[in-house]
């Protein structure tokens, strides 16, 4: 269902992705976030596009907003550069393939 989900259809894929991020954000579930950025990242998506998406984030939650607008910037930022975010206990299971 999660290759369906976040593959292209009438709605790019990676506005999907961008939207999964914000939404984790919003509920601040780290290996959401985590799982959804490593896609963002193997898609291509630009840091402009996911800063536009967290800023919606931000203008939703305040300032635990922000906090965890922070923490995906971060951890793109991380993985752009070749590196990879420690793991954190998983609550669900993704797939970043």
């Amino acid at each position: 269902m999660r290759e369906a989900t976040y593959g292209d259809g009438a709605v790019p894929a990676k506005y999907k992705l961008l939207t999964a991020i914000a939404i984790s954000a919003a509920i601040r579930c780290e290996p959401c976030i985590r799982a959804y950025v490593k896609m963002a990242q193997e898609k291509g998506i630009a840091q402009e596009e996911l800063i536009e998406f967290l800023e919606v984030a931000i203008t939703m939650q305040g300032c635990p907003g922000e906090e965890w607008a922070l923490k995906v910037y971060a951890m793109y930022k991380e993985y752009a550069s070749g590196e990879q975010p420690g793991e954190a206990a998983a609550c669900c299971a993704h797939r970043t393939e």
